[in-house]
């Protein structure tokens, strides 16, 4: 069994919890899950939810089954299987702040350290092997050291934290006060497996850490067709890529200094791959509500192509957006399982370098994802000695 705890309970977690189950009874097929036709030690059947946390009074004290009942009950069947799946109160710290009203928090009633207490005593009982987090973007930076964030939580400073910041801080407390490893999936943009003094804490406590910012949608096809001017000499002029959809996350980032943690992991493929930097415009763009969860995504390419003549491509794109990252969290807790057991620790660039937008640790490099795949399946081969089916 790889015990799974969840970190915010919307629309992709929904999504993941959902589709989980349904591929584990035979339902439906494993689509959208990049190695479900690729033999691992570890099977998408041993994924087992134990724990989910979230902050929205409108779901705090529920089941994920009640959760995704009212969420995506209208486009799937919810399994019976997420009503013995409550979904606890976990720290807030801002990151639903003009997005949502009705809004908990741990914190709201007791100190940050209380809180943190609180989360620990909670996975003694639920064991978790991977913990999930896939919170709404969150503004944050980089912390200058491990110290310095035990002595913000001591001090009660919740404005100088962040919720994923000490949820990955949780994690290493857990494994100091159980002896218990973890891996901890950060699917959003705030900076862990790229956080030096964070990456530094993960090799230390022998835990591995997959970040930052799940890559779906537009930015890896993105990736992939700057592969395609590299490989063939071709000049790019300029890149536009924008999304525009009508969910929660979508909705914060709305707010400049959201929006902006964003798009830092969005551009960071470009001289990665071509090499050199050109005029680019990518970023989430807007929030348009009737939308919902299906995106809009628009991408316009100009390159200089033989004899020095110029092409573009332009991609429209209508897409599910909490899926694509759910179907990632399949494969992710699976290897996060399979780094546990071989002791392979801090931010696992294999890994992140396939699924992430911005790949940990600090200083790494992105490359298109039809490579990255390639190298996740040898690196795979070389630690699981895994088989193409």
């Amino acid at each position: 069994m790889i015990r799974t705890i969840i970190l915010g309970q919307g629309m992709v977690a929904n999504y993941f919890a959902v589709g989980l189950e349904r591929i584990k009874t035979g339902e439906i097929p494993p689509y959208g899950v990049p190695l479900a036709n690729v033999k691992l030690r570890r099977k998408i059947e041993e994924i087992e939810i134990v724990g989910a946390y979230d902050v929205d009074a409108e779901k705090v004290g529920k089941t994920v089954y009640e959760v995704a009942k009212k969420w995506i009950g209208e486009v799937s069947p919810i399994p019976e299987k997420l009503k013995e799946v409550e979904v606890r109160e976990g720290v807030h710290l801002r990151s639903l702040n003009g997005v949502l009203s009705g809004v908990l928090g741990l914190e709201r009633k007791m100190t940050l350290k209380d809180a943190l207490n609180v989360i620990i005593d909670q996975w003694r009982e639920m064991n978790p092997d991977v913990i999930v987090n896939v919170i709404t973007t969150e503004n944050a930076k980089p912390i200058n050291s491990i110290n310095e964030l035990e002595e913000r939580i001591d001090r009660n400073d919740i404005e100088k934290l962040t919720a994923t910041q000490v949820y990955a801080y949780a994690t290493l407390k857990y494994r100091e006060e159980t002896g218990r490893k973890a891996a901890f999936i950060n699917a959003i943009p705030t900076p862990v497996a790229n956080d030096e003094k964070i990456v530094e804490m993960y090799n230390r406590k022998g835990l591995p850490l997959f970040g930052d910012d799940g890559a779906t949608g537009a930015t890896p096809l993105t990736a992939d067709l700057l592969e395609h001017m590299a490989t063939r000499n071709r000049k790019v002029e300029f890149i536009v890529q924008f999304n525009i959809a009508g969910n929660i996350d979508f909705l914060a980032l709305t707010l400049p200094e959201r929006n902006i943690m964003k798009e830092i992991t969005k551009v960071s493929i470009i001289k990665d791959i071509l090499g050199y930097d050109v005029p680019h415009y990518i970023k989430p763009t807007g929030y348009l509500e009737p939308l919902g969860d299906k995106k809009f995504v628009s991408i316009h390419m100009e390159y200089y192509t033989f004899n020095n003549l110029k092409d573009e491509i332009y991609v429209n794109v209508r897409m599910n957006d909490s899926p694509a990252l759910a179907g990632l969290l399949v494969d992710l807790v699976r290897i996060g399982k399979i780094c546990i057991d071989k002791g392979i620790c801090g931010a696992v660039y294999p890994v992140n370098l396939f699924y992430m937008k911005m790949p940990g640790p600090p200083g790494s490099k992105s490359t298109s994802k039809i490579l990255a795949f390639q190298k996740l399946k040898e690196w795979l081969k070389e630690i699981d000695g895994l088989v193409d089916e």
